[in-house]
This record gives C-alpha cells, sequence and structure tokens, in this order.
C-alpha cells in the first residue's frame, strides 16, 4: 500500500511537470514562426494598457503586445537557461567525475578549488564575471555556466565515489578497460537519474538567477529581452498598471515550477 501511494505521487508530479513544460515548449515553439503582434514594434497610443481581449496580457509602457514579448522572451530565457546547463553541467559533471575516480592530491586540488567557488554566491560570481565583459545574452550564459560548475562537480563527484569500487567497475578493470572509458561508459550511465535531476533543477535556478542580474541591469538586453529582463523594465509600472508584471511574472513562475515537478517526479523515481 505505501509503495502505491510512493508510485501514484510520483506519477502526478511527472505528470503535473510534463504538462507544464509541454505547453511552454508549444509556446515558444509557436513563437518562433508567430506571435499576436510584432514583439518590438511600439505603439505610444496603446501604452500601458490592462487585461483585454485584444492584448490578454496588456501592453508595456512603450505600447508594446505583453503576451507577444513573452512568447518571444520565454526563448530567450530557455536559450539561456539551457546554455548556463550545458556548460555548468558539462564541465562540472567531467570534473566532479576525474576527482571522484582517481582521487588523490588531483581530488584535493579540486575540491579545494571547488570549495572557494562556492564560497562566493553564485549570483556575486556571475556579476564578477558579467562586470568583466560587455552585458548580453552569452555573457550571461558563460557567467551563470561557471558559477553553476562546483555544484554539479560536487554531486557527480559524489555519486561516483559511491560507484567506483562497486563489483561491475572492479570487472571492467580485470578486463583491461581504460579509465576514461569506466568513468564515461559504465558509471555515468548509472548516475544518470541523479544527473537530470539536478539539471532540472538546475534550470529553475538558471531562471531565477537570469532574472536577478536583469533586475540588476546587467542581463539580457533589448531587443532580445528575456522574461527577467522584461520583468525588470515592468517594475516601475507595477502599481499604477499591474499587467506589466503579471505577463512575465507568470511565465517564469510557469517554467519554473515545470522544472521542479519533473525533477522530483525524476528523483522521486530513483528512490522508489
Amino acid at each position: 500500500m505505501k509503495s502505491s501511494k510512493r508510485r501514484i505521487k510520483w506519477n502526478a508530479y511527472l505528470i503535473t511537470g510534463s504538462i507544464l513544460m509541454g505547453v511552454c515548449l508549444i509556446v515558444v515553439l509557436v513563437g518562433v514562426f508567430w506571435t499576436p503582434y510584432d514583439p518590438t514594434k511600439m505603439s505610444a497610443s496603446e501604452k500601458l494598457q490592462g487585461l483585454s481581449v485584444r492584448h490578454i496580457m496588456g501592453t508595456d509602457n512603450k505600447g508594446r503586445d505583453i503576451f507577444s514579448r513573452v512568447m518571444y522572451g520565454s526563448r530567450i530565457t530557455l536559450l539561456i537557461a539551457s546554455g548556463t546547463m550545458i556548460i555548468g553541467a558539462g564541465i562540472g559533471s567531467v570534473i566532479g567525475a576525474l576527482a571522484g575516480y582517481f582521487g588523490g592530491f588531483f581530488d584535493e586540488i579540486v575540491m579545494r578549488i571547488i570549495d572557494a567557488m562556492l564560497a562566493f554566491p553564485s549570483i556575486l560570481l556571475s556579476l564578477i564575471i558579467v562586470s568583466l565583459y560587455r552585458t548580453g545574452n552569452i555573457e550571461v550564459m558563460i557567467a551563470l555556466g561557471i558559477a553553476f560548475i562546483p555544484s554539479f562537480a560536487r554531486i557527480v563527484r559524489s555519486e561516483v565515489l559511491r560507484c567506483r569500487d562497486t563489483d561491475y567497475v572492479r570487472s571492467a578493470r580485470l578486463q583491461g578497460v581504460s579509465n576514461l572509458r569506466i568513468i564515461f561508459w559504465h558509471i555515468m550511465p548509472n548516475i544518470h537519474g541523479v544527473l537530470l535531476s539536478s539539471i532540472l533543477i538546475g534550470f529553475n535556478n538558471a531562471v531565477l538567477a537570469e532574472a536577478g542580474l536583469s533586475y540588476l541591469g546587467i542581463g539580457s538586453q533589448p531587443p532580445y529581452d528575456s522574461l527577467g529582463s522584461m520583468l525588470s523594465s515592468a517594475q516601475q509600472y507595477m502599481l499604477t498598471n499591474p499587467a506589466c508584471v503579471i505577463g512575465p511574472g507568470f511565465a517564469i513562475v510557469w517554467i519554473v515550477l515545470g522544472f521542479s515537478f519533473l525533477g522530483e517526479g525524476i528523483r522521486m523515481d530513483k528512490e522508489n
């Protein structure tokens, strides 16, 4: 009975997350080819309009349709989050896997560097990196990706430490399989559940971190506005015209919830 309830709960998380992200991806894909209005077209006669049939999310301070901009901005936000995960999870996983498998002096050096990076909050570290270069989507991806490397390195290292002395790894060593092949063809596939769950949670943090950088004015820049930069530019109109923040704010919450439910569903599946 207890196992059945867990399975039902896991299905609910996974189904809910799949629906939320499915809708999000459909909106993003449709937005590549079509939007109700040009997301960059300004109209002085229609600025700061509330929710209506014509503009279901209202218009911003420059008369641009917010729903069209949310469709476009969601694509930018997901691209930044994806780039962040490619850099953070990709490099972090390789570093963590090598440190966990070989151990010794190499592991000590790597983990001291990781500890030093973790001493800085990710937003602060990203802020320092971005401030050294010009502001743009690529720079934000790189900065956030570097900031995410330590957390993925720690996660993968701990999983590799758990797996490196298992029977299938010992058997591969006895057969003369190279260390790199053991790491990436034998161990890594067996920790994919933990890694995938961490990546999905990392997407949440990347979306929120990008919004934080945009709030500080160093995130995505016009005309390539992400959801975070849209929310940042609309904050001054929050009291006079709440519609300006409802659209991008709702989209950010939707994406974060979708990735959260998917990550939780995969994590519970692994535990079961």
